[in-house]
């Protein structure tokens, strides 16, 4: 079996990689920057970007088995996603595992879920084998959701999210990687093992930061205003609000224990992954 990692270059893909390597198994990494990739024994890096059909064929050639990590948010992110499924299906890429996002639905209230769902359609049309990670919101970006004064600022209400760190999903994509007869045609619900409000979790971050973190409830209309402060086209505005409205709609909520079924380890927790990241 020969097993593909793309996004080598973040997080999720670089520790995914790692996980392999750890475990001796041999792969190829793809990288739309090959030279910012990470090097490991006996592993080549091919340049490929997703919406460039002949560099995705030719990267994987002879590839089984391919992790492929959602492309960075953009305009073009899901024609993207489709060109890069089509190139694979055409390679002979027998499954998939991909990044998609909690809750995909066509009609999801955030926004970008709904491209995941699209592309998982998409995967699905193909005839190749499948395993769904379905990431909640990061831990690992909680830190960014506060504001220079503090405050985060959003209109989440009362609502929770069980928030999953990227190490944990790496954790996942490498076992279905290496195993992936035992996972195919499977989604993943990928959470944290807690619900958290927007409160709580500003309680958690003035504890572990030593500075003060507020939450602050804006209106849906505060909330587009709010952001206007930023030069962002409009997709990135909604998308920005709608990460709020479908936390308060109840959209995020409810750890799955997944993490834990798939690794036989529990997924960390917004304090322990507050108190074991670099400082």
């Amino acid at each position: 079996m020969t097993i593909a990692v793309t996004g080598v270059t973040g997080t999720v893909g670089r520790l995914a990689a790692s996980e392999l390597a750890e475990a001796g198994l041999p792969f190829r990494m793809l990288a739309r920057s090959p030279e910012r990739a990470p090097r490991f024994p006996g592993t080549e890096v091919f340049a490929c970007t997703y919406a460039d059909g002949d560099s995705v064929r030719a990267a994987l050639e002879g590839v089984d088995t391919v992790l492929m990590v959602s492309a960075a948010e953009n305009e073009h992110r899901l024609r993207e996603h489709l060109a890069f499924v089509d190139a694979a299906a055409d390679a002979g890429v027998r499954h998939i595992v991909y990044t998609s996002f909690f809750g995909a639905a066509p009609d999801a209230t955030f926004t970008l879920a709904r491209d995941h769902y699209a592309t998982e359609e998409r995967i699905k049309a193909t005839g190749m084998a499948y395993t769904f990670l379905r990431d909640d919101l990061y831990l690992d970006f909680v830190e960014y959701m506060v504001g220079e004064d503090g405050v985060i600022r959003g209109p989440a209400g009362h609502g929770k999210a069980a928030m999953v760190a990227r190490a944990d999903v790496a954790r996942v994509a490498a076992v279905a990687l290496r195993n992936p007869e035992q996972h195919r045609n499977v989604t993943y619900d990928l959470t944290g093992p807690e619900d958290l409000t927007m409160a709580q979790v500003a309680e958690k971050l003035t504890a572990h930061l030593g500075r003060a973190v507020s939450f602050h409830d804006e209106t849906v209309e505060e909330a587009y205003a709010s952001r206007k402060k930023w030069d962002a086209p409009q997709w990135q505005y909604d998308a920005w609000v709608s990460t709020y409205i479908a936390i308060a709609a109840g959209e995020f909520a409810g750890p799955s224990g997944d993490v834990e079924r798939v690794t036989g380890r529990r997924p960390l927790s917004l304090d322990e992954f507050l108190t074991s990241r670099p400082e």
